[in-house]
């Protein structure tokens, strides 16, 4: 019976997405809300499979860890992306010149050659 659950879920995606196409004329906002209708049934059918719920354990099981996540702070934030920033600047820099360097020291052996 799951099988028919995920092959009956896969259909209805398919479905949604030959809608997608088959509504060439009509909106692009009336042809993706096809499509996001036809995933949304076949989640609910999908859901009702094994795998399905398992998948839907993990999601939620999921959600809950991401809610434990302790997120920086508005001033930690800023902080590490002026270091970011600050560290571009300084490899930039820092491949600039030996590319300098490099270009130099080429036409000065070509040169001489």
């Amino acid at each position: 019976m799951d099988r028919l659950y995920i092959i009956v879920a896969v259909l209805i995606v398919a479905a949604g997405i030959g809608g997608f196409y088959y509504l060439g004329e009509h909106p692009t906002a009336v042809r993706v809300a096809v499509v996001l209708a036809s995933v949304g049934l076949a989640a609910v059918v999908a859901v009702r499979s094994e795998p399905g719920r398992a998948a839907w354990e993990f999601a939620k099981g999921a959600r809950l860890e991401a809610r434990k996540v302790v997120w920086p702070t508005r001033r930690e934030t800023s902080q590490t992306t002026l270091i970011v920033i600050g560290v571009v600047v300084l490899v930039g820099l820092y491949i600039w010149v030996l590319d300098t360097v490099l270009a130099w020291a080429v036409r000065t052996l070509i040169v001489d050659s």
